[in-house]
């Protein structure tokens, strides 16, 4: 299978708001960014702004505020030997991490109020947590012999062992696939199935489905797609290669 990009990966999982620091030094040091002690998590962003702090290699202790600084959080600045002296804190960031498909962590962006970044993350996921998992693609990506395939499953059972039931639109010649046990990966495939996705696969190939619409169900599952319409009338999926003619 091609190893370009998912062409049905979209937005992000896991999407969190982490309260950042961005804190200077006097002698032109370049600023650096820093998570607050868990200590001091309950000061607020005035508290925090324009405060003298301790910078650890990952966090900061503000030093001049209205509390004394905890034995605990001065013990642990004296543990690292990553501390970097003292700084002014000149901004408080609320970052808006997520995770790709693969687990790997992404900066999405920053906003400098936690009401601006709640708003983001409620755009980003909506009411279910993901950006899209319903797709409509042309038939052009599947060949006519593949389209065949596809309404044979739609009119009879589909396999259980599939792990996807196939059935016709209504009033339209489109097909649509609903995907099960999604996202396809082994993770989760192992923890749902028992089976790893590269045995979905084989499954898939043993039982004569055609190459084209394995791929296509390989990428959407392991995009957490679940319903997949083909239709002539839909546009085409950039990055997903057309049925040869």
């Amino acid at each position: 299978m091609s190893q370009n990009p998912n062409p049905f990966l979209r937005g992000y999982w896991n999407l969190k708001i982490v309260r950042t620091l961005s804190i200077s030094y006097e002698d032109g040091i370049p600023h650096v960014w820093r998570n607050i002690h868990p200590s001091q998590q309950h000061l607020s962003d005035e508290e925090l702004i324009s405060s003298s702090c301790i910078v650890t290699s990952d966090f900061a202790v503000v030093t001049n505020g209205s509390e004394p600084v905890s034995a605990e959080a001065l013990a642990e600045c004296d543990a690292d030997e990553g501390v970097n002296g003292e700084g002014v804190i000149g901004a408080v960031v609320y970052a808006i991490h997520g995770e790709d498909f693969d687990g790997r962590l992404i900066h999405v962006g920053d906003s400098y109020s936690v009401e601006a970044a709640r708003e983001v993350v409620q755009r980003l996921s909506f009411e279910t947590g993901y950006y899209s998992r319903c797709w409509e693609i042309s038939s052009a990506h599947i060949s006519q012999e593949t389209g065949q395939y596809l309404a044979n499953l739609a009119d009879l059972a589909t396999p259980e062992a599939f792990l996807f039931i196939a059935f016709r639109v209504p009033y339209s010649p489109a097909i649509g696939v609903k995907l099960i046990s999604t996202p396809w990966t082994d993770k989760n495939l192992e923890h749902a199935e028992g089976i790893t996705a590269e045995q979905l696969r084989q499954e898939h190939r043993s039982k004569g489905m055609p190459a084209d619409l394995a791929n296509i169900l390989e990428l959407a599952g392991q995009a957490d797609v679940r319903i997949l319409i083909l239709d002539a009338d839909a546009p085409v999926l950039l990055g997903l290669p057309l049925a040869e003619p």
